[in-house]
């Protein structure tokens, strides 16, 4: 344990030095579920209410290894012509930590059978690493002094929806800020990296009765200066009750993920990872759990009609 501990640890140090572009953006599987944590423009598009919490633990018995914990919520507003939403995070990886605090807005264009939303996010990212909870041979050492900056940042998306099909591309962060260390000798600079998302899917009945339905979908991820990655996700939907299914994230790993609808309100997620790429033989790979409410605001959505939960529109 000790000997992982030490190497992970060396990892982050080494990764500090010089010039690099940090992973601040959380990893999340069940976006699929709320596309609020990588599109701004999502916002307001469950038209009520919609209040979401997840946590996830990111390669179990690693040492240091990514946890995350979100809370987000967002609605409609003016008659469903716009929506407002709010994205918490805070992400821990190692003695690095990063927090979120990001506000939503989207213009909302509701065509008969469709609706084109554009959103921004503006807000703050907190950058710090902390290693005051290692064992260090020499406390003081420059090398392990914690680093703490503050960083505004902001971001923009286009997402359609029609009932059965939706396609969305947004950035989240448009600004590449850095956190640097002024220490002599000691080069550390931790650059927010830019991401592209781009996202599709749909939702096809394969019964008569439409009790049962596929639902299809992708995520290409793109981060500057790494290579492309895509997840390939493939859902059924039973009954509008319950949906199952798994997703192919290239080069890292098999998912399996389940969703009940709990009551009209509330809706369960579980998935599990199953790590494919060299970190498999460190770890027992991922858990996340989501938990969303739904409800009508009566002075807010009056006669407007809310998509059901498996539906886009």
């Amino acid at each position: 344990m000790r000997i992982l501990t030490a190497i992970f640890c060396t990892v982050v140090v080494l990764s500090f030095t010089h010039k690099v572009s940090a992973q601040q953006y959380p990893v999340f599987t069940q976006y699929y579920f709320n596309e609020l944590v990588i599109n701004p423009a999502f916002a307001g598009s469950h038209v009520q209410l919609s209040l979401t919490s997840t946590y996830r633990n990111q390669w179990v018995n690693f040492p240091g290894a990514p946890r995350t914990v979100s809370f987000s919520g967002h609605t409609a507003l003016m008659n469903g012509k716009m929506g407002v939403g709010l994205l918490v995070n805070h992400d821990e990886i190692g003695s690095y930590g990063n927090e979120h605090v990001y506000g939503y807005y989207s213009y909302r264009i509701n065509m008969q059978k469709a609706t084109l939303s554009m959103g921004l996010m503006a807000g703050f990212n907190f950058l710090g690493v902390d290693f005051s909870n290692l064992d260090l041979q020499d406390p003081t050492d420059p090398s392990f002094l914690p680093i703490n900056e503050f960083k505004p940042n902001f971001g923009t998306g286009i997402y359609y929806n029609r009932q059965n099909f939706f396609a969305g591309f947004s950035i989240p962060f448009l600004l590449n800020n850095a956190v640097t260390s002024n220490l002599e000798n000691i080069a550390t600079e931790i650059r927010e990296a830019r991401y592209y998302f781009l996202r599709g899917g749909g939702i096809f009945p394969i019964n008569r009765a439409e009790t049962l339905k596929l639902n299809p979908s992708m995520l290409v991820r793109a981060q500057e200066g790494q290579p492309l990655s895509m997840d390939i996700n493939l859902g059924l939907v039973i009954h509008d009750i319950l949906s199952t299914g798994v997703s192919w994230r290239s080069g890292d790993s098999f998912i399996t993920f389940i969703d009940l609808k709990l009551s009209e309100k509330f809706h369960f997620a579980y998935s599990y990872d199953w790590t494919t790429s060299d970190m498999a033989r460190f770890s027992n790979g991922s858990h996340e759990f989501m938990l969303n409410y739904r409800a009508k605001v009566t002075t807010a959505h009056k006669n407007l009609n809310c998509p059901t939960y498996f539906h886009y529109r």
